[in-house]
C-alpha cells in the first residue's frame, strides 16, 4: 500500500497518469441513418444490395456538366436538321432536273409537230428553188423561213454524192453501176429534216451502187 504522500499529483486528483486536466475522453458517434423497421444502422443486408450505393451521397452536377449535356443535345439536333436539309435539297435537285428534262422534251415535241405540219410547204419551196422558180420577194421569204428553222435547231440534210445511210435516207429508186464501190445518193427527191439527232423525216433519194 502506498500512502497519499507517496502518490503523485495526478493520482491524488483521481486521474490516470498521462492524462492532463485538459484532455477529454474519446467518443465515437455513428451518424448513419437507422432503419426503424430493421433496427440497425444502414438497414439490412438485403436493402444494401438493392439500394444504389451512391444514393446517399449529397451530389449535385456541376454547371460545367450541365453545359456539356446542353452542347451535346444542341449538336445532335443540328445534325438532325442538317440531314433533313440535305434530303430536301437532293429531292429538290432531282425534281428540278426532271422538270428541265420534261420541259425540253415538250419543247422538242412542239417543234417537231410544227415541222411536220410545214413539210408540204417546205417541199414546195425546195422544188421551186431547184427549178429556178424561186426569185424576187419569194426567195427572200424562203431564206427567212430557213433561218427561222435553224433557230429552233431544225436541220435540212441530203446532198448528191453522199454515201447512202439507211438510218437517215429512204431510197425510192436504185440504179446499178458496175464501177461503183458503194451506194451513193445521185438524186435528192425530198430533203430530210432532223432536230438534233432525232430524224423527223428521212431524206428521200435515188441511189446508185454496185449490183
Amino acid at each position: 500500500m502506498t500512502s497519499p504522500e507517496d502518490r503523485g499529483p495526478e493520482e491524488q486528483a483521481g486521474r490516470e497518469p498521462g492524462q492532463g486536466p485538459e484532455d477529454k475522453p474519446f467518443h465515437f458517434t455513428d451518424k448513419r441513418k437507422v432503419d426503424p423497421e430493421a433496427g440497425a444502422a444502414g438497414g439490412s443486408a438485403g436493402d444494401d444490395a438493392e439500394t444504389d450505393p451512391l444514393a446517399g451521397l449529397d451530389f449535385e452536377p456541376s454547371d460545367e456538366a450541365e453545359v456539356d449535356v446542353a452542347v451535346l443535345a444542341a449538336k445532335a439536333e443540328a445534325a438532325e436538321h442538317l440531314e433533313s436539309l440535305q434530303r430536301e435539297r437532293a429531292s429538290f435537285t432531282n425534281y428540278r432536273n426532271r422538270a428541265l428534262r420534261d420541259q425540253e422534251a415538250a419543247r422538242t415535241k412542239g417543234v417537231e409537230d410544227v415541222l411536220t405540219a410545214l413539210l408540204p410547204v417546205l417541199d414546195d419551196v425546195d422544188r421551186a428553188r431547184q427549178h429556178g422558180e424561186l426569185t424576187g420577194p419569194f426567195a427572200a421569204i424562203a431564206d427567212k423561213l430557213d433561218a427561222s428553222l435553224e433557230k429552233f435547231g431544225i436541220e435540212r440534210y441530203g446532198k448528191v454524192g453522199e454515201e447512202f445511210d439507211p438510218n437517215v435516207h429512204e431510197a425510192l429508186m436504185h440504179q446499178v453501176d458496175p464501177e461503183a464501190t458503194a451506194a451513193t445518193v445521185n438524186l435528192v427527191i425530198e430533203p430530210g429534216y432532223r432536230i438534233g439527232d432525232r430524224v423527223v423525216r428521212a431524206a428521200r433519194v435515188s441511189v446508185v451502187g454496185p449490183e
